[in-house]
């Protein structure tokens, strides 16, 4: 029998999963499980075990008990490429194809593990709300998960036409991107459709991930792009312009104008999972500056020749912004240090060398005391 004959067999050209994201390296991918008599297709939403998948054929049904279930990095997830029995019933995911990317944040438990929002994602959208005030450190949050992605991120303030005049908009776009270098950085209006045609250009080279807080209008974007009310909308409370989560499950769409969407539901929480890479991208500014630095390991507290601090002083540097690198790598250290027990032991070395350094300057002063 011929590759060309087989039932998963398909040209890249012309399959029905182009609109879906289909290439020549995805085709490449699932060769093996295309000669197995599989079905290629991609997950365009997940519950509780079992989700829809878009192939040739349409939409199916699918269970995933076959793919590790009980490890939260490895579950099916809205985006993947699986390979699905074409007959059966129930039908099963046999496996899902490697993921070029993966937006991963950690989970609200207590426990060390990860959650996967979104897989094999070109660009990260970032909803920020001009309704509410800005928030630059949760911005700058996001845009570190966006840039371990491996995806480009990209902030969508949404709600332009609530800002009182273009003065006000034009100040509000400069400080986003002075929290987010290298980042594009769009004012839209769903409800008047500006912007969006920007918007949608930027999105129809793949797929798009769009995120953000609830209320910060996702939704509502989400159907000017795709044209239609597809997505459910509720209103925002005017007290604090959040929103009940309106959006309960990760759903990938086709743009109309090329490109595929996933919207997410509103997240409450966004915390870092072992994102030190997207860490120092989001704050390339001090990276850079870091480098000059007398010390190769400066701590950027007190060093002589630390040209952090010269910057800080000087006015270069914003304090915000050094106090929340401060505060993300924090945190990321935790994170990693839950599953890394070497890196435990260097945090408990840390703490105990500069418990000896206070207490022998506290032992030191004592002694000029006397």
């Amino acid at each position: 029998m011929s590759f060309s004959s087989l039932p998963g067999s398909f040209s890249s050209s012309s399959h029905p999963l182009v609109p879906y994201g289909w290439d020549a390296d995805w085709e490449a991918e699932f060769a093996p499980y295309d000669s197995e008599g599989l079905l290629a297709g991609r997950v365009i939403r997940v519950d509780r075990g079992q989700c829809d998948v878009v192939t040739s054929g349409g939409v199916l049904r699918a269970d995933t008990a076959f793919v590790t279930p009980h490890d939260p990095m490895r579950v099916v997830c809205t985006g993947d490429w699986v390979a699905v029995e074409p007959a059966g019933d129930p039908r099963y995911v046999r496996t899902y194809l490697p993921r070029r990317s993966a937006f991963v944040r950690s989970t609200s438990s207590k426990r060390s593990e990860g959650q996967i929002l979104a897989a094999n994602v070109d660009h990260a959208v970032v909803a920020v709300s001009l309704a509410v005030e800005l928030d630059l450190g949760r911005v700058e949050r996001f845009l570190a998960l966006a840039w371990e992605s491996g995806a480009q991120p990209v902030v969508v303030l949404t709600k332009a036409d609530l800002v009182p005049d273009a003065t006000t908009l034009s100040y509000l776009v400069q400080d986003v991107e002075t929290a987010a270098p290298g980042v594009p950085v769009l004012s839209v209006s769903s409800s008047l459709g500006e912007g969006l045609d920007v918007l949608a250009a930027v999105l129809s080279g793949g797929t798009s991930v769009l995120l953000g807080q609830s209320g910060a209008g996702k939704s509502t974007l989400a159907n000017a792009l795709l044209g239609e009310d597809v997505m459910k909308v509720h209103a925002t409370r005017d007290v604090d312009g959040k929103g009940r989560h309106t959006t309960t499950t990760r759903n990938l769409l086709a743009l109309p104008g090329g490109g595929v969407l996933i919207d997410t539901p509103g997240l409450r929480g966004v915390g870092l999972w072992d994102a030190e890479t997207g860490v120092n991208q989001v704050f390339s500014e001090i990276e850079a500056l870091a480098a000059e630095c007398r010390f190769h390991d400066c701590a950027h507290t007190s060093e002589p020749g630390c040209a952090v601090i010269a910057a800080l002083d000087t006015g270069e540097l914003p304090e915000r912004r050094l106090d929340s690198y401060r505060k993300l790598l924090r945190e990321n250290q935790r994170i990693v240090a839950k599953t890394d027990a070497r890196l435990r032991a260097e945090i408990r070395r840390d703490w105990k060398r500069k418990g000896a350094e206070g207490k022998a300057a506290m032992e030191a002063k004592r002694g000029q005391w006397g």
